[in-house]
């Protein structure tokens, strides 16, 4: 899926806890010509600021202690990844709470691919989706890629 978009900016995650680790996927992404961004939180209740990065760049830390780009580069992501807590087979997801990724994907001036990633052990029958839920357009786990 991403393999054949070289060239992409995609907005990647740092791991919190026991979220899926996209790091190595950087790498790859990066050895194959596309660029990354990791997420800022820079208003508690607001959307999420992408920051361009390029591994060995520097790092501080941010809300929880999660590592961002100390230099605030921002850009738009073509496509953003998002951590799976939970998940249903609407590709709604659970995360930790803040709802940063939905009020981000809601005020983009060009809406990125939303991808979903995760484990299937976090699959559940329904999250019970808000009117503020936005949905992936695509979920990906170890057993399977589901498109919405």
């Amino acid at each position: 899926m991403l393999g054949a978009q070289p060239g992409i900016l995609l907005g990647v995650y740092w791991p919190f806890q026991a979220e899926f680790d996209p790091r190595p996927l950087i790498d790859w992404l990066i050895a194959h010509g596309s660029s990354v961004a990791l997420p800022a939180v820079v208003d508690k209740k607001g959307p999420l600021e992408y920051r361009a990065w390029v591994p060995g760049d520097p790092l501080v830390d941010g809300v929880w202690n999660i590592p961002i780009p100390r230099k605030r580069e921002v850009v738009l992501p073509q496509a953003v990844l998002a951590p799976l807590v939970g998940f249903d087979r609407q590709c709604y997801r659970l995360g930790y709470g803040g709802g940063y990724f939905d009020r981000t994907l809601s005020v983009l001036s060009s809406r990125p691919l939303a991808i979903g990633v995760g484990f299937e052990v976090s699959r559940i029958e329904t999250i019970y989706p808000q009117p503020f839920d936005i949905p992936m357009d695509f979920v990906v786990t170890e057993a399977e890629v589901r498109r919405r």
